[in-house]
C-alpha cells in the first residue's frame, strides 16, 4: 500500500501542477498565426524558430508569444502642409501583415505592439514628407496619381525593411479649404472649356482646309477638261450621240443648229 501511495501522490502533485501551469505550458497556434519564443533564463529571444499553427509544448518559465500575421487594416486620418503652406486634411488606408519569417526581428525592435510603434508613425510621416513637395493643386488634381505613388513605394520600402509587408496604401480623400477647392475646381473648368474651344477651333480650320483642297481639285478637273475640248471634239461627240439617237426605235424630230458647223438636234416624242 504504501508503494501505491507513492505514486498516487506523485500523480496527483504532477496533476496539480499540470493545472496550475497547463496555461502557460500548452498553447495552440492558430491558422493565420506564428509564435516565437523569449527563454528568461537561457538564449533570451528565440531568432531561429518560428512556430506554426498547431498544438505546442513550451517550457512554463518561457514566454510564447502569438503573433497575427494576417492581413490587417489601419486608417488615418491627419493633417499636412503642402508646398505653399497650406493646411490639408489627408484619410489614408494601410493593409499590411507582419513577415512571418521576420517576426523575431519586429518583435526585438517594436514588440507587439508594432501597429502605434512602427506603421502609423511611418505612415503619418511618408505623407507628410511626399505631400510637402507638391502643391495643394497638384495633390487635388494634376499630379494626384503621382503623389499616391509615391506614398506607396516610399511606405513600401520602409515598412519591408522593418519585418512588414505593405499590400495597399489608399489616398481615400483629400479634403482642402472650401475657397481653394473652389478656386482649383474653377480653374480646371476654365481650362477645360479653353480646351473644348481650342479643339472646336482646330475642327473647323481643318474642315476649311477640306474644303480648300476639294474646290482647288474641282478647279484643276474643269481647267483639264476645258483645255481638252476643242470645236472638233465636240463636234465628234455630237455626231456620235446623234447617231445613237437615230438608231433608237423611238419617234423623232429632228431640228438643225445654225451656221455652218450646226449640229442637229433629235427630239423625241
Amino acid at each position: 500500500m504504501k508503494k501505491y501511495k507513492g505514486i498516487i501522490i506523485s500523480a496527483a502533485v504532477c496533476i496539480i501542477l499540470l493545472i496550475i501551469f497547463g496555461s502557460s505550458m500548452f498553447y495552440i497556434v492558430n491558422p493565420g498565426e506564428r509564435a516565437i519564443v523569449f527563454r528568461p533564463f537561457g538564449s533570451g529571444l528565440d531568432t531561429t524558430n518560428i512556430y506554426n499553427p498547431g498544438f505546442n509544448v513550451v517550457a512554463p518559465w518561457n514566454d510564447f508569444i502569438i503573433y497575427n500575421v494576417k492581413e490587417r487594416k489601419t486608417e488615418e486620418t491627419l493633417d499636412v502642409l503642402d508646398k505653399n503652406g497650406l493646411s490639408i486634411n489627408v484619410e489614408i488606408s494601410v493593409r499590411f501583415n507582419p513577415i512571418p519569417s521576420k517576426l523575431p526581428i519586429l518583435h526585438q525592435q517594436f514588440g507587439e505592439d508594432y501597429v502605434n510603434q512602427l506603421i502609423i508613425p511611418e505612415v503619418r510621416s511618408t505623407v507628410r514628407q511626399v505631400m510637402g513637395n507638391f502643391t495643394a493643386e497638384e495633390i487635388y488634381s494634376t499630379r494626384r496619381a503621382e503623389v499616391e505613388q509615391q506614398i506607396v513605394d516610399m511606405t513600401t520600402k520602409k515598412l519591408k525593411d522593418n519585418s512588414v509587408e505593405t499590400k495597399a496604401v489608399l489616398i481615400r480623400s483629400i479634403n482642402l479649404p472650401p475657397q481653394i477647392k473652389n478656386a482649383i475646381e474653377n480653374k480646371l473648368q476654365q481650362e477645360q472649356e479653353a480646351l473644348a474651344y481650342q479643339f472646336k477651333l482646330e475642327k473647323e480650320k481643318q474642315e476649311a482646309d477640306r474644303k480648300r483642297i476639294e474646290a482647288e481639285g474641282e478647279a484643276k478637273a474643269n481647267n483639264i477638261i476645258n483645255q481638252s475640248l476643242t470645236p472638233n471634239l465636240l463636234k465628234m461627240r455630237g455626231i456620235e450621240a446623234t447617231l445613237k439617237l437615230a438608231n433608237s426605235q423611238n419617234a423623232k424630230t429632228v431640228v438643225i443648229g445654225s451656221g455652218s458647223d450646226g449640229m442637229p438636234l433629235i427630239l423625241g416624242n
